[in-house]
């Protein structure tokens, strides 16, 4: 059977890279997408979600943020800017970061602070609601 190689880099690290019979995953443009082996070459903004992979005819998923994503020669390579393994999100934890990412965003809001720093906030905010969501709907 015909396979993909599937890696998730953030700039931290690689977080995810083994074979995989077919992704989907959220874009900007095109809403979600399939990649299968032998997809034509690709390049494409994705917006925060799950990334659905399966592998051995079995589904999972990880949770990313913004990022792009290139299709090519049967690799697909996720660059975010965060990601984790749907089943190393731990909902207590999430809930908390989100509390702090949020009072920091309103304090460094008030403060004046630079637009760039707000913008980190706010991502680390926006992904810390994305683990508790996919995380809840993967327990469903």
């Amino acid at each position: 059977m015909a396979s993909l190689t599937l890696e998730v880099v953030t700039p931290e690290r690689t977080v995810f890279r083994e074979t995989v019979e077919h992704v989907v995953l959220p874009t900007v443009s095109s809403g979600e997408i399939d990649i299968l082996p032998g997809h034509i070459p690709l390049m494409t903004i994705i917006e925060p979600g799950a990334l659905r992979f399966f592998k051995d005819g079995e589904p999972d998923s990880i949770a990313i943020d913004k990022g792009f994503i290139r299709v090519y020669a049967d690799t697909v390579s996720v660059l975010t800017e965060a990601a984790i393994e749907v089943e190393k999100i731990d909902a207590s934890q999430a809930d908390e970061a989100r509390r702090r990412a949020e009072e920091a965003l309103a304090q460094a809001t008030e403060e004046g602070a630079d637009p760039a720093i707000l913008e980190e906030l706010e991502t680390k905010a926006r992904f810390a609601v994305l683990q508790k969501i996919i995380a809840d709907n993967k327990r469903m």
